[in-house]
C-alpha cells in the first residue's frame, strides 16, 4: 500500500493557512486579488490530482480568500460568544506545558463583555487566580478594580486576561515555551472579543504581547500596536503594591488612554 500523498488538499491548505498566519503575525493585512493560476506542470511523482490541488489551494491564496473580508459573513456576537466557550473548554484542558499542567487548579481564561473598549492583559493567574479561577481576584486584582473605577468605567464593561491561562508554579515568571505554548490561545482570545484598545500591564505582558525586549519603564505612557489595535504599556497593579511610588506614573498613563479613547477624564484622581 503506498503512503498518503502529502500533497493533498487538507495538507495544502492547513500549511498554507499557516503561513497566512505568519503574514498576520507580520502585520500583513491583506493580499492582492489574482487570477487563479492558468496550471501548473506536473513534477515527477506529482499526480493530476494532486497538481489540481495545489493550484486550487494557491488560488485560495492569491484570491485572498482565506483572509477575512468584507464579502465574508461577519460573526455575530452570539457566534463568537460561543466560540469563545469553546476555546475556554479546549484551553482548561490543555497539558501542552506539563509542570503548568500538573501543579494548576485549574486553568484562568477571562472574564469579561465582548466589544470592550478596553481589554487589560496581565502576566499570569496567581494563587488567588488559580483557586478561583478568574484573573485578578487578589490584592493585585483588588487594585486593578480601583484604576478601572478611577477611569470611570466598571470591572464588568472591559475585559480582563493574561499571557498565561496557568499559574506558574511560586507565581515565577512565564517561561518563553510557556507563552510560546499559550499565545495562539491569547490571539484568538483577543480576535473573538475585539477590543478597541489594550492596556499590557507589566513587562511580561507589553514583551510578550509587542514581541519586544524593551523595558517596561521604556513602554510605559506610549501607544503601540497589536494587529492594528492600539495598546498603552503601563506598570502592573503588583508592582505598584510594591513601589506605591509609582502609582502616579500608572495614572498619567490612564489619562493618556482615556484621551486616546475620547472619554472624559474624572477630575480630583
Amino acid at each position: 500500500m503506498s503512503e498518503p500523498s502529502l500533497l493533498s488538499r487538507a495538507n495544502l491548505t492547513h500549511q498554507l493557512r499557516q503561513h497566512v498566519d505568519s503574514l498576520r503575525s507580520a502585520g500583513v493585512e491583506w493580499i492582492p486579488n489574482a487570477p487563479a493560476p492558468a496550471g501548473l506542470a506536473m513534477s515527477e511523482g506529482v499526480s493530476a490530482g494532486e497538481t489540481e490541488s495545489i493550484a486550487s489551494a494557491e488560488a485560495m491564496v492569491l484570491t485572498g480568500s482565506l483572509f477575512e473580508s468584507a464579502e465574508q459573513p461577519v460573526a455575530s456576537p452570539e457566534q463568537r460568544r460561543q466560540e469563545l466557550t469553546v476555546l475556554a473548554a479546549q484551553v482548561s484542558k490543555c497539558t501542552r506545558c506539563s509542570e503548568l499542567a500538573c501543579t494548576r487548579t485549574q486553568t484562568v481564561f477571562g472574564v469579561g463583555r465582548l466589544d470592550p473598549e478596553i481589554c487589560f492583559v496581565g502576566e499570569a493567574p496567581g494563587a488567588d487566580e488559580d483557586a478561583q479561577g478568574e484573573p485578578f481576584v487578589g490584592a493585585a486584582g483588588q487594585l486593578l478594580n480601583r484604576i478601572i473605577t478611577a477611569c470611570g468605567m466598571k470591572r464588568e464593561e472591559v475585559y480582563i486576561c493574561n499571557i498565561l491561562k496557568c499559574r506558574p508554579p511560586g507565581n515565577r515568571l512565564p517561561l518563553p515555551n510557556e507563552v510560546a505554548n499559550c499565545r495562539e490561545y491569547l490571539e484568538r482570545q483577543l480576535e473573538l472579543i475585539r477590543p478597541k484598545f489594550i492596556c499590557a500591564m507589566g513587562a511580561c505582558a507589553a514583551q510578550n504581547l509587542l514581541d519586544t525586549k524593551l523595558s517596561i519603564g521604556k513602554m510605559r505612557g506610549q501607544f503601540q500596536q497589536y494587529r492594528g489595535i492600539p495598546v498603552l504599556c503601563t506598570y502592573h497593579p503588583a508592582y505598584l503594591l510594591r513601589s506605591p511610588d509609582k502609582k502616579r506614573e500608572v495614572w498619567e498613563d490612564m489619562k493618556k488612554l482615556l484621551q486616546h479613547m475620547g472619554r472624559p477624564v474624572p477630575a480630583g484622581k
